[in-house]
């Protein structure tokens, strides 16, 4: 682990020199996502939720474990984190241009990327949730974890493990909770609680799965 900056050093500095060859309207531009743009995912989620209120119990399971899922990613990247105590490379990396950001405190550590944790964990938790979306949430994670590159706050390696540490913790949150949480929504609809109900939705409302004979073969 004490190699890891050494070797990605060179491109840290790379990408922080091309950063502030950019126009400032750019830079700014990756000032306001690297910190706002997981919000963004954060409206995925309650758009998945409410899409799923009308959907099956297993599609809102999946809705609700979404955001648990990349709680959990958050979680243990910051176990992790708070185990490896490596400084931030604008402070650590000598002679480097000043960050775009402000660089975080002493004992802020920077492995591994919390920002990139989440991003990951969010991109493959809406991927799982709702069929398509990976097109949209793994572009927008690959961006938030080269930003906090971009921005100088983070190693290159720094981001690439948050990303990975974030999209498996994710993945097994997804599979292993999946079925005693659809379990759990199908009990909710089943309640007489409006709240509880309103939360989890009715489902897709059940229609007869024929019409009359005289509609289907038409009436003479």
């Amino acid at each position: 682990m004490d190699n890891l900056p050494t070797l990605t050093e060179g491109l840290y500095l790379d990408i922080l020199e091309f950063a502030r060859s950019t126009p400032h309207w750019f830079q700014r531009l990756a000032e306001v996502w690297t910190e706002l743009g997981l919000l963004l995912f954060g409206v995925l989620f309650v758009a998945g939720w409410w899409r799923m209120r009308r959907g099956s119990a297993d599609g809102m399971a999946l809705a609700l474990l979404a955001p648990l899922a990349t709680a959990f990613g958050y979680v243990v990247s910051e176990g992790l984190k708070s185990l490896i105590d490596e400084e931030r490379p604008c402070r650590a990396v000598a002679g480097a241009p000043a960050s775009l950001v402000a660089c975080p405190p002493h004992g802020d550590w920077s492995f591994p990327s919390n920002h990139s944790a989440i991003a990951g964990a969010a991109a493959v938790a809406l991927a799982l949730s709702w069929r398509g979306l990976v097109w949209l949430t793994a572009p927008m994670a690959l961006l938030m974890a080269f930003s906090r590159v971009f921005v100088g706050v983070h190693y290159p390696h720094d981001v690439t493990v948050g990303l990975l540490v974030g999209g498996v913790v994710a993945l097994i949150v997804m599979k292993s909770a999946r079925r005693p949480v659809h379990n759990l929504v199908e009990t909710a609809r089943s309640s007489r609680n409006g709240a509880v109900v309103w939360c989890v939705g009715r489902g897709m409302p059940s229609h007869a799965s024929a019409r009359p004979e005289g509609v289907r073969h038409g009436a003479r």
